[in-house]
């Protein structure tokens, strides 16, 4: 599959030299290039690209406004590029793929397009199975309410694998393997009940991929898999611990034990 992509920046220095490391990806294909955020617009509508690589300080419209520009079509995912590290919190309420900052560090660009070519895959998964539920509900629609539950559509939208990039390795982790995660900085540590992984992504954005209905925050910088947890033992000042299928303990902070509560029984 081909990642049709278009970097947007005022800088032709920042373009050239992000074209250059981009390269090595055989999968991406540099369509074109923007230096202002009314020619990114345009050609976000026009040529539909897969990936865009967007600067945030642009004269007239920055980055922010291309992306409210082009929200009323299907958008392609976004990874923002810059060299300030104070735009990093909006980035990731923008829903981009990942945040670069200059110059970007090659480890981290070939990071993030691994983590473009996962959701471009699912994104097309989804695609393909909207295709066939329509096919489905014409040929055979009592058929088709079978495959079409609240339940089922809800669990569709989670990830079931994970890769994470770690050592130098590309590790497919098993969602329902995964026993808990705990945010370190910029890194979520992921635990599995024999391993333990370095993902560089935000707690926030990690959360939107795991099914809420298992992965539940139990502190402000933990989420629990409910399915791995065996016992709840209680502690101090309305606090408790989640004993898990490994026999780790992960602490339940006050604020969240009610949360927790609903799962556990």
């Amino acid at each position: 599959m081909t990642i049709r992509t278009l970097i947007v920046d005022d800088e032709k220095l920042a373009i050239q030299g992000l074209q250059v490391r981009l390269e090595p990806f055989d999968d991406v294909e540099v369509i074109d290039t923007c230096q202002n955020g009314r020619e990114a617009i345009r050609a976000i509508k026009t040529q539909k690209p897969d990936l865009v690589f967007l600067d945030i300080q642009m004269p007239g419209f920055d980055g922010f406004s291309v992306v409210q520009g082009v929200m009323e079509i299907d958008p392609p995912l976004f990874v923002f590029v810059t060299a300030y590290q104070e735009h990093a919190i909006r980035a990731f309420e923008a829903n981009a793929v990942n945040y670069l900052m200059k110059p970007v560090d090659e480890d981290k660009l070939a990071d993030t397009i691994e983590r473009v070519r996962v959701r471009l895959s699912e994104k097309k998964s989804s695609e393909e199975a909207e295709k066939l539920m329509n096919v489905l509900s014409e040929v055979a629609p009592e058929a088709a309410e079978e495959f079409t539950g609240e339940e089922g559509d809800a669990a569709g939208r989670y990830e079931k694998l994970i890769n994470v990039k770690d050592r130098g390795q590309i590790f497919r982790v098993e969602v329902g393997t995964i026993e808990h995660i705990e945010a370190a900085g910029d890194y979520m540590c992921i635990y599995t009940g024999d391993n333990s992984l370095i993902l560089r992504e935000t707690m926030k954005d990690l959360e939107r991929r795991l099914d809420p209905r298992k992965f539940q925050r139990v502190h402000r910088s933990t989420i629990v898999n409910l399915d791995q947890v065996r016992q709840v033992k209680p502690h101090t000042n309305g606090e408790c611990f989640l004993v898990l299928d490994s026999g780790a303990e992960v602490k339940v902070s006050r604020s969240y034990r009610d949360v927790v509560a609903r799962f556990v029984h």
